[in-house]
């Protein structure tokens, strides 16, 4: 991960006004733009511009973005299909190990575009994308690069992981929302005495684990714990940090922090958010993209102001610093090594004038979505939402260190351990220590 401390100052790198509109990428499958005509999955042996990306909130600016572009370039239209985030990834593996990858590939970064980088898979940007690495916050840009050389550029929000509140259920309990690690176990015992959930977490999707233990290590042990790991240093999970968070989890799930049937609980259906809004659970860990959802779900319960948020709580002695964050600082575009020249070079042209423009901004912003460029204060001033969206801004411009998620800083083959071991300590089913010794089987 990217330190995050030195960004430049908004005044200095304002988000341009496009020269045309243009467009990024994807559909539920097999929904397809109407311009786009059905395409094959990738099929770049035509020629074709194809992406796809995620299901979900940010869908709508992509698909306005493509519709624009596809408008304005009929005779090479963008082939766009979207995937819920679970099979989007495996599919995408497939492709691009098959080298039939759409030309603008969705990714996180971290690990997996490591793989696509010494496989070949993905182009080198360097000098072909500068118009968009001009308008992006520099600390997220340069989470698309790879020893130094950048393969993905961002395409939508900064997404922070925070902790949601329902202040109406911390109204009822008559606590607030915890500062500490007792505080939070003390507001789990006042929730468990009103019959209220304390936390709800999404179990059966298991990634959303993450968050506890990314988060838990840092503040415990501060980033470094966590760089070592990614770096394979020789038994980097033995850190004290790491097994500390994870007891610490395994305090907090024996404590009834969680509730009993967390682990049934899906992601992407939004259903741990569906416990919150619905006065079952009182918070949620969970990241900045899930803030438009609670808004287009609950309408009447966000319109109340029932909805909170607040920073991980600190640990005692832990040399984390409690302005680090958790989660993903973008998502990215990587263009396909395996596309058609002509292909390739729609994608540039699409990069530098239509991704994070001036009107992809102002279209995330509407949806209750944290920009990833630079000077977007006033933009966001001016929002209904400004008062989220300027703390979730504002935390990402102020974070000394912004962690991406584990399972995409790691290799893949790495991740899938870590989710299935997290999961394990989650229902109680390892110790802290045979996580640990797992883990570090996995160290390349």
């Amino acid at each position: 991960m990217r330190n995050a401390k030195n960004l430049p100052s908004s005044s200095s790198r304002k988000f341009s006004t496009p020269r045309r509109l243009l467009v990024s990428a994807a559909m539920i499958a097999p929904l397809t733009l109407a311009a786009c005509g059905g395409a094959q999955p990738g099929g770049e042996a035509n020629g074709e511009f194809s992406a796809w990306a995620l299901t979900g909130t940010q869908q709508n600016a992509f698909k306005d973005s493509f519709a624009q572009w596809n408008e304005g370039k009929p005779e090479q239209p963008i082939a766009a299909d979207f995937f819920a985030n679970d099979a989007y990834k495996e599919k995408v593996r497939t492709a691009v190990g098959a080298g039939n990858a759409p030309t603008l590939i969705f990714n996180w970064s971290g690990g997996t575009l490591a793989d696509y980088v010494a496989n070949g898979n993905v182009v080198d940007l360097t000098g072909k994308v500068d118009a968009l690495e001009e308008r992006a916050i520099e600390a997220i840009e340069k989470s698309g690069e790879v020893n130094g050389v950048q393969y993905a550029v961002p395409n939508n929000s900064t997404q922070p992981v925070v902790l949601y509140t329902n202040k109406k259920l911390f109204e009822q309990a008559g606590v607030e929302a915890p500062a500490t690690w007792q505080e939070t176990l003390d507001v789990v015992e006042a929730f468990k005495a009103e019959g209220i959930i304390p936390f709800a977490v999404a179990g059966q999707s298991q990634w959303p684990y993450l968050m506890w233990i990314a988060y838990l290590t840092d503040r415990i042990g501060g980033p470094e714990v966590f760089q070592a790991i990614q770096n394979n240093e020789p038994n980097a999970w033995s850190h004290p940090a790491v097994t500390e968070a994870l007891t610490k989890i395994q305090e907090l799930v024996e404590a009834g922090g969680f509730g009993d049937s967390y682990g049934s609980v899906v992601a992407d259906a939004n259903a741990d958010a569906a416990l919150v809004h619905t006065d079952k659970a009182a918070m949620l860990l969970q990241g900045s993209w899930l803030y438009a959802g609670f808004k287009a779900d609950a309408p009447q319960w966000y319109e109340e102001e029932n909805l909170g948020f607040a920073p991980f709580p600190t640990i005692d002695g832990g040399k984390g610093d409690p302005s680090n964050i958790v989660g993903n600082p973008a998502n990215f575009w990587s263009v396909s090594a395996d596309a058609s020249e002509e292909a390739q070079q729609a994608a540039f042209e699409y990069l530098n004038d239509y991704t994070l423009n001036e009107e992809s901004v102002k279209s995330f912003i509407g949806l209750g979505l944290v920009p990833s460029v630079d000077g977007a204060e006033e933009a966001i001033a001016a929002s209904e939402d400004a008062g989220f969206l300027g703390y979730a801004y504002q935390s990402v411009q102020n974070a000394p260190n912004f962690q991406l998620s584990w399972d995409q800083a790691l290799a893949p083959d790495q991740a899938q351990v870590l989710l299935t071991n997290l999961s394990q300590i989650f229902q109680g089913s390892i110790t802290p220590e045979q996580f640990v010794e797992a883990m570090n089987a996995t160290i390349k």
